[in-house]
């Protein structure tokens, strides 16, 4: 399980980093408090990190269920997946919002609540 908390508190500095990077560019885009609009670039920046932050309401106990039922390294593992397809993304809609793939740190969102659900169901129906 520690593995899991690890990649998860690496997930959370991720975020963290996307949230300093949000609020210091501010002067520099000019988007004072509170406006949350105003300068292309900065909207992008913002986008990237409430996104994460969507992300990570369903990452972060997924991580830990899964973790806890199924496999702490496999956990581990798609957690670093996670992480680099967070910084892919922040870059490819930094650059081209356009162009950005579809997220897929939404799929390994959808393995972890699916494999926890059924690492569950099978915790339970076993004597």
């Amino acid at each position: 399980m520690e593995y899991s908390i690890l990649v998860i508190m690496l997930a959370l500095l991720q975020y963290l980093y996307f949230s300093f990077r949000t609020g210091f560019s501010r002067p520099k885009y000019d988007v004072h408090p509170p406006k949350t609009v105003g300068n292309e670039t900065w909207e992008r920046i913002f986008r990237i990190q409430q996104n994460t932050m969507e992300q990570l309401i369903v990452f972060i106990p997924g991580m830990i269920g899964f973790s806890q039922y199924v496999s702490s390294i496999w956990a581990a593992i798609l957690g670093i997946c996670f992480i680099v397809f967070r910084q892919i993304y922040s870059i490819s809609y930094l650059k081209e919002p356009k162009k950005r793939i579809f997220p897929p740190t939404f799929l390994v969102n959808v393995a972890l609540v699916i494999g926890t659900a059924v690492g569950i169901i099978l915790h339970l129906v076993r004597p």
